[in-house]
Order: C-alpha cells, then structure tokens, then sequence
C-alpha cells in the first residue's frame, strides 16, 4: 500500500515537472515562432493524438448536441483565453514571474465556489490569499516599488488565472457526464479553431516565411506531448486515487522548477528577493489549502497548463 501512495504522490509530482517545463519550452519556441502559431501547433498535434489514445483505449465518449455549447464555452476558458494570457504574457515576462502568478489559481477556485456556489471560505483562505500576493509582489516589483516585470505580461498572466475560473465553473457540470480524455479531446479541438481565424489573420503569413528552426520546433513538440497529454494522465491518475484537493497542492511547487529550470536553461538571474518571493507565495499557497472546504464530492476540478 505504501508503494501505491508513493506511485500516487509520484504521478502528481511527474505531472507539475511538465507543466514547470512547459514555461520554459514556451521560451524556446518563441526563437522562431509568434505566439498563437505556437499554441495553434501545440494544440492540433495534441488534440491528434489524444483523439487516437482515447479511441484505441476506449475512453472517448459521443458529445451530446445539448451539450456542444457549454463545450464551445469551456473551450473558450480554456485553451483560447487561458493559453492567450499565457503564452502572450510569456513574450514580456520571465518564466519565473508567470509559473508564480499561475501557481495563484488553486487560491481562486474557492473563490469562485462561494460566488457561483455558495460555498464558504475558511480564514486560511484570505491568509493565503493575502501572503501570496505579498509574495508575488516581491518576485516583480522592486525595492523602489518599481516593477521588475512587465505590467502588461503581468496582467496577461492574470487573464490566464481567470479564465481558469471560468473554465473551473463549467467542468464541474461537464465531469457529471464525461470523462477527462473525452473533455480534454474536444476542448483542444475546439480550441485549436478558436485559434485558427486569429492565427490566420495576424500569424500565417509570417509562420509561413520563417525557415524551419528544429529547436523551436522540438520545443512545440514537447509541448503537446509532455505538458498537454502526459503531464495531464499523470495528473489524472493521481486524481484517481488522492483527490483533487490533494493533487492541486503539488501546483504549489511549479514555481520552484520554473525557478531553477530557467536558471540553468534560459540563464535567467535568481535574486535573494526572487527567491523569498516563492518562498512567501507557496507558503501561502500551503496555508490557503489547510482548511480547505470539500465540496460534495470532495473535487476541485483541475486546470491545464
């Protein structure tokens, strides 16, 4: 048994180690490609081979007509708006800043819970909120209380933080119906067309000139692979057997895998401010978690990065 947990804790923790990753690989594939062709391309090729894993193991389950709106809108949460604030926030602020704003969400959820279902919010809740936004704050302004960071990549990373609670909202009815393989299938999909039109008009052109760059490229590649579908299945199977309340507390090391993966990939500085900054956002992230209030079936739903 005691294995079992270890494989349970071991999934979760492979999963954020993609997902850290994915920050970083976002940064490589801006060497050569703008940012809605990467999402476009991560999103097709991921959404391919999601459709055939989820068919040839059968887990992929007909969309009911009555449900295709409520798809389109989840879709529009999240990958359009979500990977939006996301990947155009990465174009002006560092991996570190983002994985930190990012990591905020799980503090968001109960939030929103209260709001849409009158849920209530322990005072861990607003302590962990108020820490970790003092720790944000220190990871990107400066001692003049200048900004380290871009304002603008700064707010895009918070679209990304809210669109999550949109996205949130309408996977708690969808997850009644569905299973995780047959969401995430069709709301690439239709992610990958809300991307299309946008791509087309601003991207395409551009996309199309640019030579072949085999790094940027590979880096896309990995994207789809190890942050949108294997990072997902560990996850799903930690969900499977710990929870989702137990699961979303390894988002909280995101941060810290952002912090040292660009350090050493992209070369990107670590200050003693940076590194308190983190510190005080996951440990107000911990804190937030403690008394955390289950709902009836003791989830919260996920969110992808």
């Amino acid at each position: 048994m005691k294995n079992k947990t270890t494989q349970y804790y071991g999934a979760a923790l492979l999963a954020m180690f993609f997902w850290s990753f994915s920050f970083v690989w976002f940064k490589v594939a801006y060497k050569a490609y703008d940012p809605m062709t990467v999402v476009l391309f991560r999103l097709s090729l991921s959404t391919a081979i999601m459709f055939v894993f989820a068919k040839l193991i059968g887990k992929l389950q007909p969309l009911k007509k009555s449900d295709f709106g409520l798809m389109v809108l989840l879709s529009f949460f999240e990958p359009f708006l979500y990977f939006m604030g996301e990947s155009y926030g990465l174009k002006y602020v560092s991996p570190t800043v983002a994985s930190v704003i990012v990591a905020t969400i799980p503090l968001f959820t109960p939030m929103a819970a209260w709001y849409f279902h009158k849920e209530k919010i322990s005072w861990a809740n607003f302590a962990g909120l108020t820490i970790s936004f003092l720790g944000v704050s220190l990871v990107v302004f400066d001692r003049t209380l200048g900004f380290t960071a871009s304002p603008l990549g700064v707010s895009l990373e918070f679209v990304a933080v809210l669109s999550t609670i949109g996205y949130a909202i309408l996977l708690k009815r969808l997850t009644n119906h569905y299973n995780g393989y047959t969401i995430i299938s069709y709301q690439n999909l239709f992610g990958s067309f809300m991307f299309l039109p946008f791509w087309s008009v601003f991207e395409a052109e551009k996309t199309f000139q640019t030579p072949f760059h085999p790094e940027a490229f590979g880096a896309i590649v990995k994207l789809a692979i190890f942050a949108s579908i294997l990072g997902f299945i560990f996850f799903t199977y930690s969900i499977r057997h710990l929870g989702i309340n137990k699961s979303n507390m390894f988002i909280n090391v995101m941060p810290v895998f952002v912090v040292i993966f660009s350090y050493f990939i992209l070369g990107d500085e670590i200050n003693a401010q940076k590194i308190i900054g983190v510190t005080v956002v996951i440990a107000g992230l911990f804190l937030a978690q403690l008394k955390r209030r289950k709902r009836k079936n003791g989830d919260y739903p996920v969110f992808q990065t």
